[in-house]
């Protein structure tokens, strides 16, 4: 059972992101020249490579990552390639830190801010955008991961606590 609650949790999260933004427009927060984006999404499937499993965390980058790309943004290829790139390195990060929650919550807040930078520079680089970066810290990638920080305190618990479970059901 626990095997087909994690794909329903992935769909439910991609889902929710743009319910989210849609939910909750910007002006409410900073003023509406700041763009807020819920990477809601990849914060699970980090939680699921620290907590559950490397492979499948980086399996799940893929499969969402290309999803992403389809759904969402007209070139094919920076999400999929973005998503398990940083959950691997995460991976690999973890493997040299302690595992605890603050920790935790820290990586994954600076996985999301790869995240953002990494799509800011491949936008760059292919000409989609001429924003500075300076303009894209302070529209942007602040108020990003300021409301992607407060998803991670209020979900990582009952995701490492979901996922410690999911990689129990899969030993058994």
């Amino acid at each position: 059972m626990r095997k087909v609650i994690l794909p329903l949790l992935f769909i439910l999260l991609f889902v929710f992101e743009s319910t989210f933004v849609q939910m909750v427009p910007p002006k409410e927060f900073f003023g509406g020249e700041r763009f807020l984006i819920p990477h809601f999404l990849m914060i699970a499937i980090l939680f699921l490579t620290i907590y559950g499993s490397a492979k499948y965390g980086i399996l799940y980058g893929v499969i969402f990552g290309l999803l992403f790309d389809i759904v969402y943004i007209e070139v094919i290829g920076i999400y999929l390639f973005l998503f398990p790139v940083i959950a691997y390195i995460v991976s690999q990060v973890m493997r040299v830190l302690q595992n605890n929650m603050v920790v935790t919550s820290l990586v994954v807040l600076f996985g999301v801010a790869v995240l953002e930078s990494g799509s800011y520079g491949m936008n760059l680089i292919i000409g989609r955008t001429e924003m500075t970066f300076a303009d894209f810290s302070f529209i942007r990638l602040i108020p990003t991961l300021i409301i992607n920080l407060v998803f991670i305190i209020l979900a990582v618990y009952p995701l490492k606590r979901h996922f410690e479970k999911f990689i129990e059901s899969l030993s058994e």
